[in-house]
């Protein structure tokens, strides 16, 4: 893949994660590549990719869409995710490397901090959570894991399940990467695992009562 092409990508990812192209919204080629400032042709390479990677979708006619996951598609993505980071928990519980915990640890910490403001720091609390898997990842060791999990994990149903969370769960996900620590130290594998598929499995109902919430809303707007 080409400089252009890989800028593209990261771009138009962007663009979805932070909402501003919205789920359902249909997108040109033409258009991208004059906000990414490059020619089609990295842009219809970077949309491949996110095709790959289902930020975006084509229809049978090949219109182009930002990606719009029903709740029980979204459910499928956890329950996946679940699997994917319960079983690297287990794995990671008896490889993982002192440095790799105390990095886990400085993450978590950096990770409280954003949170312990008057305004949690989303955009914070994300990158922390994120180098946190992360981190678990690697010290599962497993090339064909970490494959398997970056299709699932990068979704932007993570950004946005985040936005939905208040201040309660902002922490409880701060405790429960805790208590995986312990399981860590203690190279407690069934414990870690545990941990980790409850973990992700919460995610999914924050996500599913705010999605719910929406539709509600979205209703009683329309019958005004």
């Amino acid at each position: 893949m080409s400089r252009a092409s890989d800028r593209a990508y990261e771009q138009i990812r962007n663009m979805i994660l932070s909402g501003r192209l919205e789920p359902g919204a249909q997108i040109g080629e033409e258009h991208l590549a004059e906000i990414c400032g490059v020619s089609r042709t990295p842009v219809r390479d970077a949309l491949r990719r996110l095709e790959a990677d289902l930020f975006i979708k084509k229809s049978e006619s090949q219109r182009t869409f930002v990606a719009d996951w029903s709740l029980e598609d979204l459910e499928d993505a956890f329950t996946l995710r679940g699997m994917l980071e319960g079983h690297a928990a287990s794995r990671a519980a008896r490889r993982i490397s002192a440095k790799q915990l105390n990095d886990l640890r400085a993450e978590n910490e950096g990770l409280r901090l954003a949170i312990d403001r008057t305004q949690p720091d989303v955009t914070a609390f994300l990158e922390h959570n994120r180098r946190f898997h992360a981190i678990i990842v690697e010290a599962a060791a497993s090339e064909k894991l970490e494959s398997l999990l970056s299709r699932i994990v990068e979704q932007p149903v993570v950004w946005r399940t985040a936005q939905h969370y208040d201040h309660e769960n902002l922490m409880r996900s701060w405790r429960e990467h805790e208590e995986l620590l312990t399981a860590f130290a203690r190279r407690d594998d069934v414990w870690a695992a545990s941990v980790m598929t409850g973990h992700i499995r919460r995610a999914f109902h924050s996500y599913a009562d705010a999605h719910r919430g929406d539709v509600v809303t979205a209703i009683a707007e329309a019958a005004e």
